[in-house]
């Protein structure tokens, strides 16, 4: 039987395949098993490659990954097709938080090749009631949501996203470093064609060291964030009776690293606001602060800072180093000092010192009665938390007393220990320097205290309590040392021992307040009637002194010798009770009819000083007149208010060189023997 030919179509067909190449044979065959693939994800959705989808994510990221719910993955047609309900992905073993994300449900439509290259991309996208959970390891070198080794993580970036619908959105955020603890709640977001037109808010509450705060915060250009472009946003926060508003452009929501951000702070005290951060700092009245901020690893720079405090200004920078101990760097100038607004400085309220005076603001520090000196304690244990310094350069100090000017302060805290050195200003016309310690580290703590008064005119001086300064001439310098223990300013004077000194060199004195403070009514009723109650009194030299101990100052001694008579005193104050017993007398060079020869004495309190002219021995001498006048004649009365003129010119040397009392000498270079601090008068 005879074969039947061969068909020429089909043997053209085969001679047609053998000549394509094997590359072409390769390409349709992987073509044939895509469109195979394609069609077989599109049917089933791509439901049976959700175990497979958890195991490879599983895989890359080395999170757990699970979908409790539908899965979807699929071309639909082109775009990629992901939906997952219960989607959950874990955090790193380290983290405190066991889940980085969560979500009630994800859909979303995705460019393939972005998955692949460049940034990612989303056509639309579904999320409904996700959590997401960002936090930094202890170290801050490594954060949550970067899969991978690299060193410090990285930043947390945001896909492009034509069209969303996003709802019931919350985030955590935890830097153990900063020790901050946010938790928010976002708006409702709704995206068409990658613009979302409105800004994106936020509110929630949350943690900053011990201060909890609650906050609202917006993403200003959403459209921008989903191009992957700039992200600017505004935040509110409420913490600690105070109001810090942040403004700024970031590289990445959650990056404000090397970006200037403009800040600004307001509430009732400035103090309030530093300790959230754990720094201790005195009260202040109300404060208004702005600045520029800047962070840099653990540093926090604080630039351009201008506002108030109070009824002063202030303005400088700012330097917070967060690093195993906070440490302050700080450089400030003020053009004018309220000196209500300094009254923290030694521990008093601002607003009672305002509103009910000095000693009403000791007594709400734990002062008892007629007390001026506070006992606000030191905050210790805040003190050796941080470190910190201070240069502050202050113009002038508004005050109605006195005229104080051109302050220099330079404050060191190391661990502890408080040095203000130096501290120099300006007072009516003098320079004051001073070295103040507060060392916290021994227990109570260890204070000394060396202020030195250059030269002042005490006219310029007296003036601001209300002495006309005409006539007065003098000038005034001195010296306060004193050493003591105690966690207040009232303990630590109370303990002190020291000295303190003031002397005046040859100068002048208004008449009138020499003749008052002798008493001698002869004299100053004769030149008031003569017009000539300005005329100045000379003084040769005087010293005003005081030897401390243990908080008691004993007159040691107080000697002012004046052309026309010698001033002594007696007595001494009290820096445990702030009690004040001061006699002051004056006597004659020369005779003169009317002298009381009593001494003036100086009682009361720190803040309350009383002058009794009416002393004891001065209505003693009063009864002696009267009594002579009854027994013989009125003019007999007049012979006790006598005064012979007898008193010793001072030797000037040792009141210039501020020697004690045993060192005193008359002009005469005997040594004297009314300034001993035997109380005789």
């Amino acid at each position: 039987m005879t074969a039947a030919p061969p068909n020429r179509d089909t043997t053209k067909i085969g001679g047609r395949l053998r000549r394509i190449p094997l590359l072409a044979k390769i390409a349709l065959g992987l073509l044939a098993a895509i469109v195979a693939i394609w069609l077989i994800l599109f049917f089933t959705k791509g439901r049976f490659l959700k175990h497979p989808f958890e195991r490879t994510v599983a895989a890359l990221t080395e999170r757990n990954v699970t979908v409790k719910g539908d899965f979807q993955l699929y071309f639909a047609p082109f775009s990629l097709k992901f939906l997952a309900e219960g989607f959950t992905l874990s955090n790193p073993k380290w983290a405190r938080h066991s889940t980085l994300f969560s979500a009630r449900q994800i859909d979303a439509r995705i460019a393939p090749f972005s998955l692949l290259f460049g940034k990612r991309h989303f056509y639309a996208l579904t999320l409904r009631d996700a959590a997401i959970d960002l936090e930094w390891n202890a170290a801050h070198d490594a954060n949550s949501w970067t899969f991978s080794d690299k060193k410090g993580g990285e930043p947390l970036a945001f896909p492009r996203i034509d069209r969303a619908s996003i709802a019931g959105t919350r985030l955590r955020y935890l830097d153990p470093r900063m020790r901050l603890l946010a938790d928010l709640e976002f708006d409702t977001i709704q995206s068409t064609e990658a613009r979302i037109g409105k800004a994106v808010g936020a509110k929630g509450t949350g943690h900053i060291r011990e201060t909890p705060f609650r906050l609202t915060a917006q993403l200003l250009s959403p459209d921008e964030t989903a191009n992957r472009g700039r992200n600017q946003v505004s935040l509110r926060a409420w913490a600690a009776n105070n109001i810090i508003d942040v403004k700024g452009t970031l590289p990445s929501v959650a990056d404000i690293e090397n970006v200037p951000l403009q800040t600004q702070a307001s509430g009732r005290d400035m103090s309030e606001l530093l300790a959230i951060i754990g720094v201790a700092v005195p009260q202040t009245r109300s404060y208004r602060l702005k600045g520029q901020l800047i962070k840099q690893d653990d540093i926090y720079r604080f630039t351009d800072l201008s506002g108030t405090f109070g009824n002063s200004d202030v303005a400088g920078r700012l330097t917070i180093t967060n690093g195993e101990r906070v440490r302050l760097e700080t450089e400030l100038s003020t053009k004018r000092l309220d000196i209500i607004d300094a009254a923290p400085f030694i521990g008093y309220n601002p607003d009672i010192v305002a509103s009910k005076g000095a000693t009403a603001a000791a007594a709400a520090t734990g002062a008892s009665a007629d007390r001026i000196l506070p006992d606000a304690a030191l905050p210790v244990a805040t003190m050796q938390a941080f470190d910190a310094t201070l240069k502050w350069r202050i113009g002038t100090v508004r005050s109605r007393n006195v005229p104080v000017s051109d302050i220099d302060l330079s404050l060191a805290l190391d661990k502890g220990r408080l040095s203000l050195s130096p501290l120099t200003f300006s007072m009516a016309r003098g320079d004051v320097a001073a070295d103040i310690i507060l060392d916290t580290r021994q227990r109570p703590a260890a204070d000394s205290y060396d202020i030195r008064l250059a030269p002042t005119p005490m006219g310029k001086l007296l003036a601001g309590y209300g002495v006309v300064e005409a006539g007065t001439s003098g000038t005034i310098h001195g010296r306060i040392k004193l050493e003591g223990r105690g966690d207040t300013i009232h303990a630590s004077l109370a303990s002190a021992s020291g000295r303190i000194a003031f002397i005046m060199p040859q100068g002048s004195f208004w008449t009138r307040n020499v003749q008052l403070s002798e008493l001698d009514l002869g004299t100053f009723a004769y030149k008031m009637f003569q017009g000539r109650l300005k005329e100045p009194v000379g003084i040769n030299c005087g010293l005003i002194a005081f030897t401390v101990r243990d908080g008691l100052a004993a007159a040691d001694p107080i000697l002012i010798d004046t052309r026309k008579n010698v001033i002594t005193g007696r007595g001494g104050f009290s820096f445990r009770t702030e009690a004040l017993d001061i006699g002051v007398r004056a006597d004659g060079k020369k005779f003169s009819l009317f002298s009381g020869q009593s001494p003036v004495r100086i009682g009361g309190h720190f803040g309350s000083p009383a002058l009794n002219i009416i002393s004891p021995q001065l209505l003693g001498r009063s009864g002696a007149g009267l009594g002579l006048a009854l027994l013989a004649s009125p003019p007999a009365a007049v012979l006790a208010f006598v005064d012979v003129g007898d008193a010793k010119s001072a030797a000037c040397g040792p009141v210039l060189a501020g020697a004690r009392a045993v060192a005193q000498r008359t002009k005469g270079g005997k040594p004297r023997d009314d300034v001993s601090k035997r109380d005789n008068m």
